[in-house]
Parts: C-alpha cells; structure tokens; sequence
C-alpha cells in the first residue's frame, strides 16, 4: 500500500481544575472555535466541540502522525493560555489534569455528535460525575477514583 491511512474517532473529555464553573455562554464559542483551529493545526479535525460551565466534549477525526497524548496536551495548554487573556476573571484559569479518551466508531459519529450537543439540556438532571462514570461503565472500565477528578 503506497500511502498510510487512518480513520479513527475519539470523544475527549475533559475538566476545569476543581470543576470551577469557568466556562460561561460569553467565552464557549470563541473558547470552542480555539480549540478546532488547534485541532485542525494537528491535522485531527473537529467535528464538534461542546461544553458547560466546567467541562468539555470534544469529537474529533484523530491525524495519523499524533498520539492522543500529544493532542490533549496541546488542546488543553493552548486553550488556557488563550483563555487566560480573556478577562480578568479568567486569569486564574486551568484545566483539570485528567481526560478520558473514548474511541468513536464512524458509524456512530452522528449519534456522538447529537449527544455532545445536548450537553446544556442534559446537565440539568445529571452531573459531570455522574455522566463520567456512565461513559466509563459504558466502556467497561471499572469505577476508580483515579479516573474521575474531584
């Protein structure tokens, strides 16, 4: 085969540190916008970036020359330099040091999408730990307090 290819899917998530609830209607879409463009510089385009007030979902179309690693780092370390010049009450701004990683089928790509982009609606009735164990379950990981940041 000449050329090397990859299709592979992944649903980041990830938290502000503490779970402050930094993330209001005035900074997600530029906050968001960031991030695909951050995405897009690592050739692992985003189809869709969501969030509340503190945390964010991220489905992207992971590049063949990048580990996971390396994207979240760079999503992460950019986005809170950048989110730190947006206001004084942004400057003490970070990210949890965590993130759960979960592979995407492309055949569920849309189902994916719909259920990042009712985030608002579905924090409502359940909290950010409480979906984060669901994912984990859903992805047969057991429970671990390592894996879901206080």
């Amino acid at each position: 085969m000449p050329q090397s290819l990859a299709n592979i899917y992944i649903h980041l998530i990830f938290s502000t540190k503490e779970r402050h609830p930094f993330l209001t209607d005035a900074v997600r879409p530029d906050l968001h916008a960031y991030m695909a463009t951050v995405l897009a510089n690592l050739n692992s385009p985003a189809v869709l970036i969501n969030s509340v007030a503190d945390h964010v979902h991220v489905l992207f179309n992971m590049g063949r020359t990048v580990t996971l690693a390396q994207v979240v780092e760079d999503v992460k370390k950019s986005s809170s330099k950048w989110i730190k010049t947006q206001g004084e009450n942004l400057a003490t701004f970070a990210w949890q040091a965590g993130y759960g990683g979960f592979s995407v089928s492309a055949s569920n790509v849309p189902k994916v999408a719909n259920y990042i982009r009712g985030q608002e609606e579905h924090h409502r009735v359940k909290s950010f730990q409480e979906e984060y164990r669901e994912f984990l379950n859903k992805h047969n990981i057991p429970y671990d307090e390592r894996y879901v940041w206080d």
